[in-house]
């Protein structure tokens, strides 16, 4: 898939306040510093369609941005610097739960990962809650330019291990990806693009 149009639609943190229009959603999440606006701004071939920040948590809302025409990709805060309770499951803000939980729009999420560390607890937490909600979401690792195919592999083998032992069945499907050199967007853009043509072909069935 090629995108040919990436448009601002609105920022909100309200779910009942996003797009009306019953389009395919495909929400990206992350911890805060993960790289995840410069990941949005290569996917979609906009050098400030997503805010890039040396401020980490710079992203607060829920920012909706129509693609092709066909399908929304979501912007949504990081959770590194909130507040971790696995008893209330408060990972992140209340309005970001809601929309996880209520939108009936989304398809997909995709976690974004810093592959240049190890498994780290919030990353598992977060997977964990979205494991349990049975919310669809893939992982993302990001910034693969700056470790060697050695590491990368080892610290993938690693979140694998951890999730097993976490009682999961298998390790969600992933992707590796660069911003800088583009690593990944082929894979990921066609990834989106399966997924959008078996909901088109689905909703045409009826």
């Amino acid at each position: 898939m090629k995108i040919n149009t990436a448009e601002f639609i609105i920022s909100n943190s309200e779910v009942s306040k996003c797009p009306l229009e019953r389009l395919p959603e495909y929400a990206f999440i992350g911890r805060s510093n993960v790289g995840k606006s410069s990941l949005i701004n290569m996917l979609t071939n906009h050098k400030n369609l997503a805010k890039t920040s040396g401020r980490p948590g710079k992203t607060q809302l829920i920012n909706h941005f129509k693609i092709n025409n066909n399908w929304f990709l979501v912007d949504l805060p990081g959770y590194g610097y909130a507040k971790v309770s696995k008893k209330t499951k408060s990972v992140f803000q209340q309005f970001i739960t809601d929309y996880f939980e209520k939108r009936e729009q989304l398809v997909c999420a995709f976690v974004l990962i810093d592959i240049r560390h190890e498994a780290q607890n919030i990353d598992l937490e977060f997977m964990e809650y979205m494991g349990e909600s049975e919310i669809p979401f893939c992982i993302i690792f990001t910034k693969a330019d700056k470790i060697s195919k050695t590491k990368i592999d080892s610290h993938i083998a690693a979140y694998k291990k951890q999730m097993i032992q976490n009682n999961w069945e298998e390790m969600p499907q992933y992707f590796v990806t660069s911003s800088t050199e583009g690593i990944g967007k082929e894979f990921l853009l066609n990834y989106i693009d399966e997924i959008n043509q078996e909901v088109f072909k689905s909703e045409n069935e009826f």
